[in-house]
């Protein structure tokens, strides 16, 4: 019986990794394999393009009892769905334990205790219902936004925040006030030649990624991307295998976000771009990707420089 139970459990939980496998999308093989890598300071666990001002302090003013959030009350739809799933596992759960306890008790009712199809049959249902359940919270999340936290919206539940615990909100002239904070200390920073750099260390960096050449990739990242590159070439070594890109054309560069801290200068570009990118076989054999069939993307890209005139490197790569 235990032996079953395991099996069961066992079965369903690889039916769970392989579903959850089939459904995630494949990364290319340029630099950075399309994913995202490295560091962008306080900003890592931001979106990338998403910017940010600190609240005023006139926002800090005590709100009025109209201005105070107001809970959102869950559908009488979910809870009625969510018990009927529930009374369905129970009774299925109660209808096993009843047989196996009668045929543990050799009553005569024929019954052999919960069977492998029972088991499967209730980790679905369990399965189905957090789903149903987890859809629904997803749904009651995004009203609650849509709402605007209550019918004051949003501006006013912030008044009621204090402000060490107030969420920033986006602003959208982070990017001409971070470079006006960047010309502070470097006077003859242009935007257009750094658009110009940009582009140029893009080419190089897939150039370097494609020859597997970390020498000529190092002057270029941070020490953190370093390590990654040097992982990601390593493994290519390992493997025999040579990522080709050709037909690189960059589309358009656009400046995402500027700001400093500690001592460091940030930029983030979003690159849109495309070119070949398929992966060989020391000898030449395509073992991923097409020879004819561009691939388009868009990435940002983050570079960090120590405040002032000095080299830029590579620090992060994001996926849009």
């Amino acid at each position: 019986m235990k032996r079953n139970i395991a099996k069961a459990f066992a079965l369903f939980a690889a039916v769970l990794l392989l579903s959850s496998t089939v459904l995630e999308t494949s990364a290319h093989a340029r630099a950075a394999g399309g994913r995202s890598i490295g560091s962008r300071g306080t900003r890592s666990y931001s979106t990338p393009g998403t910017t940010y001002r600190q609240s005023t302090p006139s926002q800090q003013s005590t709100p009025s009892p109209m201005q105070q959030p107001q809970m959102q009350q869950p559908s009488a739809g979910g809870g009625f769905l969510r018990s009927m799933a529930g009374g369905i596992a129970g009774g299925l759960l109660g209808g096993m334990l009843f047989r196996g306890l009668a045929g543990a008790g050799g009553m005569g009712y024929g019954g052999g205790g919960i069977g492998l199809f029972d088991i499967l049959l209730l980790a679905g249902i369990g399965y189905l219902i957090y789903r149903m359940v987890r859809r629904r919270r997803g749904e009651a999340q995004l009203q609650s936004v849509s709402t605007g936290y209550g019918s004051q919206g949003y501006d006013a539940y912030q008044q009621s925040v204090p402000a060490s615990y107030r969420v920033e909100e986006p602003a959208r002239d982070d990017v001409q006030t971070g470079l006006s904070h960047l010309r502070q200390m470097d006077p003859g920073f242009d935007e257009g030649r750094f658009k110009d750099l940009v582009m140029d260390n893009f080419f190089k960096i897939q150039g370097g990624w494609m020859n597997r050449d970390l020498q000529a990739l190092s002057p270029l990242l941070t020490p953190e991307m370093q390590g990654v590159f040097r992982e990601d070439i390593e493994r290519l070594l390992r493997e025999g295998r040579v990522n080709r890109l050709e037909n690189i054309a960059v589309r358009s560069v656009e400046l995402a976000e500027v700001w400093q801290e500690a001592g460091q200068d940030y930029v983030t570009a979003l690159i849109y771009a495309n070119l070949l990118d398929y992966t060989t076989d020391e000898r030449g054999s395509v073992l991923e990707g097409s020879k004819t069939e561009p691939v388009k993307f868009e990435e940002y890209w983050t570079f960090t420089r120590p405040v002032g005139n000095n080299s830029w490197r590579l620090a992060a790569i994001n996926q849009k």
